[in-house]
């Protein structure tokens, strides 16, 4: 369906809801005013029959007069006149609905309003009592206030049909109000979604809609971040593996083409050894990171205990330091410091922080794994004696390969994905990982804090069957 479809079945429905709400309050009203219209018209037609008679009354000889000239009162409206004698006589055309009671009434002093019947047609009855004792009666034609109802009625046809057609108008611009940011919103994001960058949807039209376009603006710069970190990592990923396959092309050239024989063969062997591993480290950090961001990624928890856990790795790297000249130092308390984890993932994100701070730490400087229980799981520090880090570089140190391009040519460098490996990681186990620029050693500090029962770390779930427990090495 195209926008323009969108707005105009957006608009069509807010005009059709304005313009049903408004519809039923019409009816609403018509039918309330339908009843209180009839009450109104006798109402309005007794009060002029009672003042009439009022009138009347007020003048015997008019009144007298009228008996004798009916038709003069009659007219039109149907009108009839009686009199009532102080001797309880009744005369004129109206004297069929005196009966005792109104006559009784009258002669006593009082008014007389109510309904009856004169040749077969019920009438409105108003009488009053005469200066002289006696009392009139004026009868009108109930039809009389169907036709003032009916009258009514009609005159309240054209404010309800105003009413109905100024809803649907204030729903059609509602409408256009409402439907033009959204089919601008919905177009920008018809473009975001095609490739397009740098597009501003303009904050206009309710507060929804506005918080709609600032959203899309901010997924707009968000995705341009993205992406442009995203052709970072692959400017660095092509950087880092464009390298060794050079030297790997280059020695196999040279030994195709006997350039390099004799006793120059195992030195080329070696090398092309070296080239090889590195390869196989960075396409095994790749292949690492996008297992750790599968849906599909299963933890095997359970009661680990971290301090046998860290004198373990301690063990295999005092030996790598030692190799390359770095002083190697454990800090743990020597007692179990259990927690509900994932022990080889554990050591998978230690040995990852331990791997980056040794690649930078020169011969001579210290290289520190420390741990540190408390009281709600355990901190792990991985501190080195290397150049640090800034504050920019604390900022986007677990972003890939954010560090590796900063520092390429300057420092000895990774892959640039043991960091964010270490992130993820450390995420998954429902805890928090951690840079500080300068540590006690002088250079980086990495910290991880991991809970003693972690509530978002990812356990055995996801497809397939479980899978054994693995041991830290």
């Amino acid at each position: 369906m195209t926008p323009a479809r969108r707005r105009a079945a957006l608009a069509g429905s807010v005009v059709l809801l304005t313009t049903a709400v408004a519809a039923l309050a019409v009816l609403v009203t018509a039918l309330f005013a339908w009843r209180t219209i009839r009450t109104t018209a006798e109402s309005q037609e007794r009060d002029q029959l009672s003042r009439q008679a009022e009138v009347m009354a007020r003048t015997p000889a008019l009144a007298s007069l009228m008996l004798d000239r009916q038709q003069l009162i009659a007219g039109s409206n149907g009108t009839e006149l009686a009199l009532v004698a102080t001797t309880g006589a009744v005369q004129g055309r109206a004297a069929p609905v005196v009966g005792a009671a109104r006559r009784t009434a009258l002669l006593a002093g009082r008014d007389v309003s109510a309904t009856g019947f004169l040749d077969g047609r019920e009438v409105l009855v108003e009488g009053v009592p005469t200066r002289t004792g006696g009392g009139l009666v004026l009868t009108r034609p109930m039809s009389s206030v169907d036709d003032a109802a009916d009258r009514m009625r009609g005159a309240l046809v054209l404010p309800l049909g105003l009413g109905l057609s100024g809803a649907a108008l204030a729903g059609a611009l509602l409408a256009r109000r409402l439907a033009r940011p959204l089919v601008s919103a919905a177009r920008t994001a018809h473009r975001l979604s095609e490739g397009e960058r740098g597009l501003q949807v303009p904050a206009e039209g309710p507060a929804e809609v506005a918080e709609l376009a600032t959203a899309l603006n901010s997924l707009d710069a968000a995705l341009a971040r993205s992406e442009q970190r995203q052709r970072d990592f692959l400017m660095s990923v092509s950087h880092e593996i464009r390298t060794p396959l050079t030297t790997v092309r280059g020695y196999a050239e040279a030994l195709a083409d006997e350039v390099i024989s004799g006793d120059e063969v195992p030195e080329a062997g070696r090398i092309l050894r070296g080239e090889i591993e590195r390869l196989e480290r960075f396409v095994g950090d790749l292949l690492a990171l996008a297992r750790l961001e599968a849906d599909d990624f299963r933890l095997d928890t359970g009661e680990v205990d971290l301090d046998a856990l860290v004198a373990q790795a301690a063990t295999v790297w005092s030996a790598r330091c030692t190799g390359h000249g770095v002083a190697f130092r454990a800090e743990r308390p020597g007692h179990p410091v259990r927690v509900t984890t994932d022990g080889f993932r554990v050591r998978q994100l230690l040995d990852g922080l331990l791997g980056n701070a040794l690649r930078v730490t020169p011969a001579g400087r210290p290289l520190v794994l420390a741990l540190c229980p408390d009281g709600t799981g355990a901190r792990m520090e991985v501190r080195d004696g290397g150049p640090g880090l800034t504050d920019e570089d604390v900022a986007v140190a677990f972003e890939r390969g954010a560090l590796t391009a900063r520092y390429r040519g300057v420092r000895a460098v990774g892959s640039g994905l043991g960091l964010a490996l270490a992130h993820r990681l450390a995420t998954l186990l429902g805890g928090t990982i951690g840079a500080r620029g300068r540590g006690p050693e002088g250079g980086a500090c990495f910290t991880v804090e991991l809970p003693a029962h972690p509530a978002t770390a990812r356990g055995e779930s996801g497809s397939g069957a479980p899978r054994a427990p693995r041991t830290p090495h």
